[in-house]
């Protein structure tokens, strides 16, 4: 049986209210009640989670609402305690988040390391949150040292992990040289994304064990309704991680639109 493919928006500090936060998850629901073999998770900022989520329970839409699940961008490894600012992973599940996206690249960029990913990984799982553990590269120098930094990145960040965990963990590979907000971006190719989706595999493999060979692998960086067909089709992986699309609801409905017309 072959793993369904998935479609997470990232919406990032986006949108600026409620009242439009409320709006773009609304025009996503409506129009997603025939989807039967694309997961869609979207993770809004913290704050709109709990009313989102609301919406999504709610009676008032077609059944597209519940065909969503809610993720957020982020979560502290602690579950309660003296840590300001910090959300924790249990209170994210105690209010029906059920993905989180750890080791984002704007994360790291902002200090956060493998350990500390590591770390999240760990408290995620245990609360019962779907880890969406984000890796790549800066930049593809021509020696071919980016294989190293992912391959470091995916051995400490799951340092520690049980193999019966790895069937809840989703792998995002993020080329930061291809994210629309990296000054001097390029886009990236299926084949780029194909390549190091063989060689995440053959990571996890050889670290882990074949069994966790099988884990699920998104491709994110300048995800747009012009390339999402081609990276599903050709860049060896099990879905998209959408950002600034996911922001426009008709653009994020036509991906979810072109995943669910792919032969799964």
């Amino acid at each position: 049986m072959e793993k369904k493919k998935i479609i997470v928006g990232n919406w990032k500090m986006n949108p600026l209210t409620q009242k439009e936060a409320e709006k773009l998850f609304t025009n996503v629901a409506k129009n997603i009640s025939t989807t039967k073999t694309t997961e869609i998770v979207i993770c809004p900022p913290f704050l709109y989670l709990e009313k989102l989520k609301k919406i999504s329970l709610g009676h008032s839409l077609t059944g597209g609402a519940r065909k969503i699940s809610l993720g957020a961008q982020n979560a502290f490894y602690g579950d309660i305690g003296a840590f300001t600012g910090e959300v924790s992973a249990e209170m994210l599940y105690d209010i029906g988040v059920r993905y989180v996206i750890l080791g984002h690249s704007e994360r790291r960029g902002m200090g956060e390391n493998n350990i500390d990913i590591n770390k999240k990984i760990k408290s995620a799982l245990v609360a019962g949150l779907r880890p969406i553990l984000c890796v790549g590269e800066n930049v593809r120098d021509p020696d071919h040292g980016y294989f190293n930094l992912v391959k470091i990145q995916l051995e400490e960040c799951l340092s520690g992990i049980s193999k019966n965990s790895f069937g809840k963990i989703i792998i995002a590979y993020e080329p930061i040289w291809a994210i629309s907000s990296t000054p001097d971006r390029k886009d990236a190719t299926p084949s780029d994304s194909m390549e190091m989706a063989i060689f995440i595999k053959k990571v996890l493999s050889d670290k882990f064990g074949k069994d966790v060979a099988g884990t699920r692998i998104i491709y994110g960086g300048s995800v747009s309704t012009k390339n999402a067909k081609d990276f599903l089709q050709n860049g060896g992986v099990d879905g998209l991680l959408v950002g600034n699309a996911s922001l426009n609801a008709k653009k994020f409905i036509d991906i979810i639109k072109i995943c669910e017309a792919l032969k799964q």
